[in-house]
């Protein structure tokens, strides 16, 4: 029937016209019953007219169509109007609807138009012409209709009516349309029966005497009875709009339990949990849920369904049995660690909201039906822990717990401890787990040991460094000894010089280790970070040659910081050197500074990285990156990507060594083939008023000499007069610098202990005018000696040599001691240079 109803109207209308007939037309072909089928036939329908139906138009007339024999059978009344708006075809079911005096006549063009029949109330009319203004604008539309009747001595009668409009577009004609008139009173009398029994339904949930929620897949309620809601207190305005999630009703974890249900695909899980719910006032209140939820083939969840009962007990029922099953639900419920029972395979049996959310974390992150224990473990644990379970299944003695690795990342550890249940009543249980995560634990003790092991190395490169100066100190003293004997165009000259330069390369190295171990000496002042850097930047652009694009940007109003000039630099080179390795073409390489707020410190959550202010300087390059499984030991000492004799390892470890040193933090970020970063972050400095004052006093000066014409200085006369008390504990080192010394015209009284030191002061109390000493010697150190050395003559003047940093000993000295400092290894000019200026600075 569909087909002959489609073959009629393409041939009829046309093919753009079908497709807006289709929607009704299957409408009123539907109701054809076979004797039209067998009737019609097949092919394209052509139906004659009869007599009685001489008033249709005569476009249906030229067409051989007969409206008659289509529609008269059609229950449903139907009419045909045209572009004036008069009936051109109406069926029997039409008619009826019309009152009897209009039929009187027979002639179609007398019955009424839709307008008309439907003029019976304000609303109808209102819907009715709304209705033509849409279908004479070329469009289908629809309007349900309803009114009442009055009837005599009866309740009124209430119609309901859905009338359906098609323009019937034609190329010949103008738009007729076709009018569908439905009666859906039944229909809705129907649906309003149905309301009526499903308000009913939802009233009696509402008030039941057992609560009752909803949740998506996301935990969020979407409906709360009553009953619920006057236990917990909830506003119902936030409970339909969506507002409160599963875990604002669940105490603890214990909406944990709810997430890790997981149905089989096509079947519904219901699961029976006592948990506690808590009330807006944060009131907690004991209740058993009865969990049910539905999975799709697709694996897909459906909206959980959950009833509460509440487990309170009431004032007048004493039930101990009751009691302890609550208590013990509560205390298992909220028990801190993850708590499960198994039985003898392995099989999950029962478990807490700490279990449930231990496993939420992981992959899979569901509980199924079939979940073993075994399952929260990797793989190459599984035997371990299947061991431990039949150990403990054996009853043996003083089965020790195993920390294992949680499934799907090496870096989670947690330690299970499972002991045996025996008791008659616990059917299908075989042993009760506990479980503790131990990966922040784990991770303070790979610190630690981390820490310990950096320490250590620190302690040995430092302690390496120190006598590798005391070396250094005597071939570089000893080479500036021999040069002063030998003129440039010496043969031998040229050899002393490369001794020279190649100890200093060594000294290098010696800074590098005492820079990772913080034992180097720093001379930190305030700086502005731009200037620095900006000072620096055209031998960064000789370092890093023309194929790399170096750019430096410079954040406004930089706040200053306390730093060593040298040692920053040298932090900065080392960045931009093991850039430049990374890019092996050629790429971009960033240098930016900007100050980072406490609060923007407080929101990176860096660890160990107090909330303060500082200065950011950070180094980012379009490199190969750097490789995830090394990231961490990038800034260990000897620790290289680089191939054999490329890199002693140092740099980094270096950078490191000094960024901490100077009171900053370093962290790295990289992703393989895109590039790394290294951001630094050092202090910001407040002046304090002695700075102050002293910069305006300093600028004050600058301004004065400007006005001056400043003739060159002649070179300084370094020899001198006095006798010198010399301290040193290493033979080569004591002997370099007493001739060095001796050769400037001081008189040189050289100790190799303390003690030696002590009796030589005795002995020429009035006549020492210095002391230069080493700071660590054996027996007595620089500082002991200094102090009794003090005692006998508190005015003498001191210089400390050292290969540590100035900072290692100072501390234990009284602050108000003045002294100078010479860190190894150092040059004959420098040493005569410092002894000069003491003795001059104490004469005056």
């Amino acid at each position: 029937m569909l087909i002959i109803g489609l073959l009629i109207a393409s041939a009829i209308y046309g093919r753009e016209a079908i497709q807006e007939l289709v929607p009704f037309i299957l409408v009123v072909f539907a109701s054809f019953g076979v004797a039209s089928v067998l009737g019609l036939g097949t092919g394209f329908l052509r139906l004659y007219a009869e007599a009685s139906h001489e008033n249709s138009h005569s476009f249906y007339k030229k067409q051989n169509i007969n409206l008659a024999a289509v529609f008269d059978d059609v229950p449903d009344p139907i009419a045909i109007t045209n572009a004036q708006s008069r009936v051109i075809y109406a069926n029997l079911g039409y008619k009826n609807l019309c009152p009897k005096d209009t039929l009187q006549s027979g002639n179609v063009e007398q019955l009424p138009n839709l307008e008309q029949l439907f003029s019976i109330t304000p609303e109808a009319t209102e819907a009715i012409n709304r209705l033509i203004r849409i279908v004479s604008s070329q469009r289908a539309g629809r309007e349900e209709i309803s009114f009442t009747i009055p009837e005599a001595g009866k309740q009124p009668v209430t119609l309901y009516y859905r009338v359906q409009g098609v323009p019937l577009s034609t190329v010949h004609k103008p738009a007729e349309i076709l009018w569908i008139i439905s009666d859906t009173t039944r229909e809705k009398q129907r649906d309003e029966g149905l309301f009526e029994e499903l308000k009913a339904s939802i009233d009696t949930l509402d008030h039941a005497p057992i609560g009752f929620f909803a949740c998506d897949t996301k935990g969020k309620i979407t409906f709360a009875n009553s009953t619920l809601a006057q236990w917990l207190d909830l506003d119902f305005v936030k409970v339909f709009s969506g507002n409160y999630q599963s875990q604002d009703l669940l105490a603890g974890d214990s909406a944990a339990l709810i997430f890790a249900i997981q149905p089989e695909p096509g079947t519904v899980r219901s699961e029976t949990i006592d948990v506690d719910m808590l009330s807006s006032s944060g009131t907690r209140i004991p209740v058993r849920l009865l969990y049910k939820l539905a999975a799709g083939v697709d694996k897909a969840k459906g909206i959980a369904r959950v009833v509460v009962i509440d487990r309170r007990l009431g004032a007048d029922v004493v039930d101990d049995a009751r009691n302890a099953e609550l208590r013990f639900a509560r205390f298992f419920h909220n028990a801190p660690i993850a708590v499960a029972t198994i039985d003898e395979l392995g099989n999950l049996s029962r478990h807490n909201a700490a279990y449930a959310r231990l496993v939420s974390s992981l992959k899979p992150n569901i509980i199924t039906p079939d979940h073993k224990l075994s399952m929260l473990v990797n793989e190459k644990d599984r035997i371990n822990l299947q061991a431990l379970v039949q150990r403990v299944r054996r009853n043996e003695a003083d089965v020790e717990p195993l920390e294992l690795t949680l499934v799907g990342n090496d870096m989670r550890f947690a330690r299970f401890f499972i002991a045996p249940v025996n008791m008659e009543n616990s059917i299908g249980e075989a042993a009760i787990v506990y479980i503790i995560e131990t990966t922040d634990q784990k991770a303070l003790e790979l610190q630690f040991a981390q820490s310990q092991k950096m320490q250590a190395i620190g302690q040995l490169a430092g302690g390496i460094a120190h006598d590798f100066n005391n070396v250094l100190t005597a071939i570089i003293g000893f080479s500036d000894l021999l040069l002063s004997n030998h003129r440039a165009t010496d043969p031998a000259f040229q050899d002393i010089m490369n001794i020279k330069q190649n100890a200093n390369r060594a000294a290098g190295l010696v800074r590098q280790l005492l820079a990772f171990s913080r034992k180097q000496t720093l001379r930190p002042e305030v700086l502005n970070l731009s200037d620095v850097l900006s000072d620096l930047k055209i031998m960064l652009n000789r370092l890093l040659g023309e194929k790399i694009q170096f750019k430096m940007l410079h954040g406004r109003d930089l706040w200053p910081v306390l730093a060593d000039t040298g040692q920053f630099e040298q932090v900065i080179v080392n960045l931009c050197v093991n850039a430049r390795d990374a890019l092996t073409q050629s790429g971009k390489l960033t240098l930016r500074t900007a100050n980072i707020t406490a609060r923007e410190v407080e929101a990176l959550h860096h660890r160990g990285m107090p909330v303060a202010d500082y200065v950011l300087v950070e180094v980012t390059d379009t490199g190969t990156g750097i490789q995830p499984e090394i990231i961490d030991k990038i800034f260990e000492p000897f620790f290289s990507t680089k191939e054999v004799g490329k890199g002693t390892g140092l740099g980094l470890s270096t950078v490191y060594g000094i960024v901490k040193q100077t009171g900053g933090f370093i962290y790295c970020e990289s992703e393989l083939d895109v590039g790394t970063s290294f951001k630094i972050y050092l202090p910001r400095h407040i002046p304090t008023e002695k700075e102050i004052a002293q910069e305006r006093a300093n600028s004050t000066e600058i301004s004065a000499q400007s006005d001056q014409t400043i003739s060159a200085t002649p070179a300084r006369d370094l020899t001198g007069q006095g006798k010198i008390l010399l301290v040193e504990d290493e033979d080569p080192v004591r002997a370099f610098a007493e001739r060095a010394l001796t050769s400037r015209g001081y008189t040189v009284l050289a100790a190799s202990t303390g003690s030696e030191a002590i009796e030589f002061m005795r002995d020429n109390l009035n006549e020492i005018q210095l002391i230069v000493s080493d700071v660590v010697m054996p027996e007595m150190d620089g500082p002991t000696l200094l102090k009794e050395l003090k005692k006998m003559k508190p005015e003498v003047r001191v210089i400390f040599m050292s290969g540590y940093a100035e900072e290692a000993f100072r501390k234990s000295l009284d602050p108000s001691i003045e002294f100078e400092f010479l860190p190894k290894p150092f040059t004959l000019k420098q040493l005569a240079e410092t002894v000069k200026t003491v003795i001059e600075d104490g004469n005056g």
